[in-house]
């Protein structure tokens, strides 16, 4: 595959997925809590993977994996705790998860630092305060896209494994995003291939395809479409989206959770009238994704 050097990724990161420090302050009067940084969850080409443990002082049990990830761009630095605010007042714990970039990294291997990341937080749950069976996912575009590529298509157990971590599933219980990408080959409109299309050209280095033949096209876009994935075992699913996304289409929400419908998976969308890819009082939308995992994470 071409992997050309992208050259320009702050930008890229701005454009799609949360714009951490421009959509949310860090939060001065967050609830109190114990950050943990830079907990290795997995090691690739000689580079350690981490996450940040974002503990309250008061854990109600529930675990949410926050994918940190804009374009498929990820870095610790754009790790903000003001994100953690309405998770933690409910007493969640949050795991904040930084996984390899693209270009260097495709999404496809990418994904495969999700699962691990998923597997470490179930293994490590004792650990760090919350149930394995009360596992929540968020995260906002791309790291929306890889929220629900975990809800729908979370690893399964391996038993026969010789890495422990590997012998635990990588399932989470409740999804909640942020205007995702949902099927690449249906993007927009009905056929609309969006490797192919003008509107993501330049995210092109994130499936390693700069010049992709309709044949390459139609093989990854579907391997990378959580809407692939999606059966009667995809947990409890919510989307918020902007109706005026002109990067992500609405109609992406839209058509996952029709197919989850039609699967009777429960799923709701909200969608927020006039908005565009972000925007400003998003901050408030959070508190309606943490009150999610609190409705669909229930102790036992």
């Amino acid at each position: 595959m071409n992997r050309r050097r992208f050259l320009s990724l702050a930008p890229l990161a701005a454009t799609v997925g949360f714009s951490t420090s421009a959509l949310l302050p860090a939060c001065a009067q967050a609830p109190k809590y114990e950050r943990i940084r830079d907990v290795i969850y997995r090691k690739k080409g000689g580079v350690a993977l981490t996450m940040d443990v974002f503990k309250p002082e008061k854990q109600s049990g529930i675990g949410v994996l926050f994918m940190v990830s804009g374009g498929w761009f990820s870095s610790h630095e754009a790790i903000n705790a003001g994100f953690c605010e309405p998770f933690l007042k409910r007493g969640q714990t949050v795991f904040m998860v930084v996984h390899g970039s693209q270009p260097k990294y495709i999404i496809p291997e990418i994904w495969q630092d999700i699962e691990r990341a998923a597997r470490f937080v179930r293994y490590n749950a004792a650990t760090y305060g919350v149930d394995p069976n009360r596992l929540g996912v968020s995260g906002g575009s791309a790291g929306g896209h890889l929220s629900l590529m975990l809800g729908a298509r979370g690893p399964a157990a391996n038993p026969e494994a010789k890495d422990p971590i590997d012998r635990v599933s990588g399932r989470v219980q409740a999804v909640a995003c942020f205007y995702p990408p949902t099927d690449f080959l249906n993007y927009g409109k009905s056929g609309e291939n969006a490797l192919l299309s003008d509107t993501l050209k330049n995210f092109r280095p994130a499936w390693g395809l700069l010049n992709p033949t309709p044949e390459q096209a139609a093989t990854l876009g579907k391997e990378i479409s959580p809407i692939t994935y999606a059966d009667k075992n995809t947990p409890p699913t919510l989307i918020i989206h902007g109706d005026k996304d002109l990067l992500v289409p609405i109609q992406q929400a839209e058509a996952y959770l029709a197919r989850l419908k039609e699967l009777g998976v429960e799923n709701k969308l909200i969608v927020r009238e006039g908005k565009a890819h972000g925007w400003p009082n998003l901050v408030d939308d959070i508190h309606i994704l943490a009150q999610w995992f609190d409705d669909h994470l229930p102790a036992k």
